[in-house]
C-alpha cells in the first residue's frame, strides 16, 4: 500500500548527500571543543543567520530551553504566543527548569502579537511584579509567516523597554524562501535564534543556537545542565552542512505541494479550508461533515497509507516536505474522495 506521511516535517529521511558526508564526517569530542565539523557548521550557521557564533543542540526544544535560561534568571518573565510551541509544546520547560515565568498573549491566525498589547504586557520596576526580560516570537508560526515589517515594528518596543528577543526560528528557512528573502532580514533584531534541521531541512537531529560569542559561551553552559552535550557529534552536523547547501532552496517545492493540496480540498463542501493563506509548508483544515470527527477522519486516511494529525475535534494538520510529490497530492486527494463518498479521479 501507498504511503503518505504528512504528519509532519519531522518524518523526513536523510538524502544520500548526508548519509555520505555522515560516513566521512572528521570528529573529536564537542564538549572539548574539539570536533571540526561541529565548528565548521556552528560557523557556518551563525553566519547565515548574521550571528557571530553558534550552538548545536539536540533539538529546538532544547534550543529554546537553553536561549531562555541564557536571557534570564529565575522570577524573570517573558511575553510569548498563547499559542506558541515554547508555551504550549514544550511542558512548560522554561518555569520547570528555569523558574522563568511566561506572559502569553493571543496569537493572531497569522502568528503575529498585537503591538499595543505586547507595550501594555511589559512590566514597570514593581517590587510585586516579575521582571520583563525577553520577547519569544515564532516564524513560521503553524505555516505563517512573519514578515519584516512587522518584526521591525516589535523590535521598537524591545528597544523602548530594553528587552531582548528570541526567535523560534524552527522553520525560519521557510520563511525565508516564502517570502523570497534573505533569512538575515528576518533575523536582524533577534538576540538570539534557533532553527532545526531535522524539519523541512531533512537531517535526522538537530538545532542550533546563534547568537553573540558571549551568549554562546554562556548558552554552552545552560547545555550542559540540561544534559545536552555531546561528544563525537560530527556524524550529525555533517547532515546539517549539506542540510544548508542543498536543502534551502527547495523548500519551495513543499510550498508548492502545500497549496496544491489546500486547494484540492477546497473543492470539498465536507471541509473547510482557505487555500489562499497558505504560505508555507502546514495547512490546517476543518471537517463540517456531521458526525465525523477529526480523529475519524485521519483513521479512515490511514486506512490508504495517507497519514495527518487531528488537532482538537474537528481540526485537521498536514505537513508537506522532501519526498512529498504532486502524485502523492494527488493520491491523497483520491483518498479523500473515497473517505467522503466522492467519485475518485480515476473514477469519473
Amino acid at each position: 500500500m501507498k504511503r503518505v506521511d504528512l504528519r509532519s516535517d519531522t518524518v523526513t529521511h536523510p538524502t544520500k548527500a548526508m548519509r555520505d558526508a555522515m560516513y566521512a564526517a572528521e570528529v573529536g569530542d564537542d564538549v572539548f571543543g574539539d570536533d571540526p565539523t561541529v565548528n565548521r557548521l556552528e560557523e557556518t550557521a551563525a553566519e547565515r543567520v548574521g550571528k557571530e557564533a553558534g550552538l548545536f543542540v539536540p533539538s529546538g526544544s532544547m534550543g529554546n530551553l537553553v536561549s531562555v535560561l541564557t536571557h534570564c534568571q529565575r522570577g524573570d518573565e517573558i511575553i510569548l504566543g498563547d499559542r506558541s510551541h515554547i508555551f504550549m509544546s514544550e511542558q512548560g520547560n522554561t518555569a520547570a527548569l528555569g523558574g522563568v515565568h511566561a506572559r502569553p498573549l493571543h496569537n493572531a491566525a497569522n502568528g503575529q502579537l498585537d503591538l499595543g498589547e505586547i507595550d501594555a504586557a511589559v512590566n514597570d520596576d514593581d517590587v510585586h511584579r516579575a521582571r520583563t526580560r525577553l520577547i519569544c516570537l515564532e516564524n513560521t508560526f503553524n505555516g505563517r509567516v512573519l514578515r519584516p515589517e512587522y518584526l521591525d515594528s516589535v523590535a521598537n518596543i524591545a528597544a523602548k523597554h530594553n528587552l531582548k528577543m528570541h526567535l523560534d526560528g524552527a522553520r525560519i528557512f521557510n520563511a525565508a524562501v516564502a517570502l523570497n528573502t534573505p533569512v538575515k532580514t528576518l533575523t536582524k533584531h533577534f538576540d538570539s535564534v534557533q532553527f532545526c534541521f531535522s524539519k523541512g531541512l531533512s537531517c535526522p537531529v538537530g538545532s542550533i543556537i546563534c547568537s553573540d560569542r558571549e551568549f554562546i559561551k554562556l548558552a554552552r553552559r545552560n547545555r550542559k545542565l540540561v544534559g545536552g552535550a555531546m561528544r563525537q557529534v560530527g556524524v550529525l552536523a555533517a547532515a546539517c552542512i549539506v542540510a544548508l547547501d542543498d536543502m534551502v532552496e527547495r523548500l519551495a517545492e513543499d510550498h508548492a505541494t502545500a497549496k496544491q493540496l489546500a486547494e484540492g480540498l477546497a473543492n470539498f463542501s465536507e471541509l473547510e479550508i482557505n487555500a489562499a493563506e497558505i504560505e508555507t509548508n502546514i495547512l490546517f483544515f476543518h471537517v463540517k461533515k456531521a458526525g465525523l470527527s477529526a480523529r475519524d477522519l485521519t483513521e479512515k486516511l490511514k486506512e490508504s497509507g495517507v497519514l495527518m494529525l487531528p488537532f482538537g475535534p474537528s481540526s485537521v494538520r498536514a505537513v508537506t516536505h522532501y519526498g512529498i510529490t504532486k502524485e502523492d497530492i494527488n493520491y491523497t486527494l483520491d483518498s479523500f474522495r473515497a473517505v467522503l463518498g466522492h467519485k475518485t479521479a480515476a473514477a469519473r
